[in-house]
């Protein structure tokens, strides 16, 4: 071997390290930071529950407010609009089947006089979310290293899609007869929400993320459930997903 093709040959085994070092820095992100993300999420979506539909069923079946919250699953598309902004289109469905009796009446058998209430929401909804720190930093023009935790906040809004559904026995409370019959009603209705949440890096296309977020929203009713008023589809939610980045 000549002696140029000897100090070649060190020069590239010294390179070596360096090279696999760039490459660890960089986690896998060779060409710039990435573009988006998905969450795939899940958790809990609790209802407030405070309009005069859910008072007058707790008031008179064995349901409390707490019963229509559920757990809920869901999916965000994000877009990187800028090094800390990210538009986010989301969607996530939740919903709960309750079985209940009447508080004060029973049948003429002395048996309970039975029903089940169903709840569901599904929100759709388009928001922005500014990242509080640096999503990460670039290492020269090919690699990036995303930061290891980030905060964020946003808001946004869209629709939500609803049913509230009660199948079973129920009370004619001006003949006191028992008669079975089903009362529901769904629909959309425009949502508002604010959000809060913390990115933590597992790797550089994943990430746990771990969210908050309060709903504004009420939906107008059916004929079944005539003479109350919009019913409340507002509620805090809380959320627990796995981010991919692309």
């Amino acid at each position: 071997m000549s002696s140029f093709s000897r100090r070649l040959s060190v020069a590239f085994l010294l390179a070596l390290p360096g090279a696999a070092i760039a490459q660890d820095a960089g986690h896998g992100f060779l060409f710039g930071a990435p573009i988006g993300a998905f969450t795939f999420h899940a958790g809990w979506a609790a209802a407030r529950a405070r309009s005069d539909l859910f008072a007058f069923t707790t008031d008179q079946l064995t349901l409390d407010r707490g019963d229509f919250s559920s757990p809920s699953i869901g999916m965000d598309i994000a877009i990187n609009a800028s090094r800390r902004t990210q538009i986010v289109l989301s969607g996530e469905l939740s919903g709960v089947d309750r079985h209940s009796e009447f508080r004060k009446y029973i049948d003429n058998n002395d048996q309970s006089i039975e029903q089940s209430t169903t709840f569901s929401r599904l929100p759709v909804t388009l928001s922005v979310k500014q990242y509080l720190t640096s999503t990460g930093r670039s290492i020269g023009k090919l690699a990036w290293i995303p930061t290891r935790a980030a905060a964020y906040v946003g808001a946004g809004a869209g629709m939500e899609y609803y049913q509230f559904n009660q199948e079973g026995d129920f009370v004619d409370f001006e003949t006191l007869n028992v008669f079975h019959d089903t009362f529901s009603s769904d629909g959309w209705a425009p949502i508002a929400h604010a959000l809060a949440g913390f990115d933590y890096t597992l790797s550089p296309h994943l990430a746990i993320t771990t969210e908050a977020r309060y709903v504004w929203s009420r939906g107008s009713l059916t004929h079944d459930f005539s003479g109350f008023t919009p019913i409340d589809l507002s509620g805090f939610g809380t959320t627990l997903g796995l981010t991919v980045r692309f």
